[in-house]
C-alpha cells in the first residue's frame, strides 16, 4: 500500500455517471487514494449513496457541490451535508461574507473549502465576468474574504498556493485541482501543476480526475501519482 501520508494528500474526482462506475473506480484506486471527491455529476445522478460508497471503502468523502446562494439557503444546505459525515464541502467564496459566516455556523465537523478562482479560468475569462486583475489577485482577495468569515479551507490552482500560504499561514488548508502528472493532457484546465511541484508549493490536498479516471489502468496511474507525492513529501 502507498505511504499513508501520500495517500491522504490525494483526492480522486469520481466524475462518472453512475454508482457502479464510482464503486469500480474506488476499488481500483483505494490502495493509493485516501480521499474521493463526489461532484455535481455523480451527486446529481445518485445522491447520498455516492457518499456512502466512499465511506464503505474506508475513505474520506470530499463533497464538491460549490454552494453559492443566499445565507439562509447556504446554512441549511451545509447542515444537511454535515449530517452525511463528509470530510470536506466546497462553497464559493464569492457568495459573500454573510453567506460564508452562515455556512461556517452549520458546518459541524465538516471542513468548508472556499472556492476562489476556478482552474479553467484565466485572466481574460475573469475579465469577461467582471473580475479585474490576475487570477492570483482575485484568488488572494476571495481567500482573505473567506478567511475573515471563518473559513479555513481554500480551493485554488497550485499556482496561487505559495502566496496564499504566505498570506494566511499554516492554519489554512489548501486544496489544488488542475493537477496534471508530467506529460498528461491539460484538457480544459488553464492553470495547472504537477503533483510534486504542487506539494512543494504548499498544497495540502491534490485533486485529480481525468489523468487517473481515463487511464488504461487507473490503479497504475494512481500509484504513479502517489509515488510522486511521496517523493515530494520526503524531499
Amino acid at each position: 500500500m502507498t505511504n499513508p501520508d501520500a495517500r491522504s494528500r490525494i483526492a480522486l474526482a469520481l466524475d462518472v455517471p453512475d454508482l457502479d462506475a464510482a464503486k469500480r473506480l474506488i476499488e481500483q484506486t483505494r490502495e493509493h487514494v485516501g480521499v474521493f471527491k463526489v461532484g455535481l455529476e455523480l451527486y446529481t445522478a445518485v445522491g447520498r449513496p455516492a457518499v456512502q460508497a466512499v465511506h464503505d471503502a474506508g475513505a474520506q468523502c470530499f463533497l464538491d457541490l460549490k454552494l453559492h446562494d443566499i445565507p439562509a439557503t447556504m446554512a441549511r444546505a451545509v447542515a444537511r451535508a454535515s449530517e452525511l459525515g463528509v470530510a470536506q464541502l466546497t462553497v464559493h467564496a464569492a457568495a459573500g461574507t454573510e453567506a460564508l459566516r452562515a455556512a461556517v455556523g452549520e458546518s459541524g465537523r465538516t471542513r468548508l473549502l472556499a472556492v476562489t478562482v476556478l482552474t479553467s479560468l484565466d485572466a481574460q475569462a475573469l475579465r469577461a465576468i467582471g473580475f479585474e486583475g490576475s487570477p492570483a489577485t482575485s484568488a488572494d482577495r476571495l481567500a482573505k474574504l473567506a478567511w475573515n468569515a471563518g473559513v479555513r479551507g481554500f480551493v485554488s490552482s497550485a499556482l496561487e498556493c505559495a502566496s496564499l500560504r504566505a498570506a494566511l499561514g499554516a492554519q489554512a488548508f489548501l486544496v489544488t485541482p488542475g493537477i496534471r502528472p508530467s506529460g498528461a493532457a491539460t484538457g480544459d484546465q488553464k492553470r495547472i501543476m504537477t503533483p510534486g511541484d504542487a506539494i512543494a508549493a504548499g498544497a495540502d490536498l491534490l485533486v485529480l480526475g481525468r489523468p487517473i479516471r481515463d487511464a488504461d489502468d487507473p490503479s497504475v496511474a494512481a500509484r504513479q501519482v502517489a509515488l510522486q507525492v511521496s517523493s515530494a513529501l520526503s524531499a
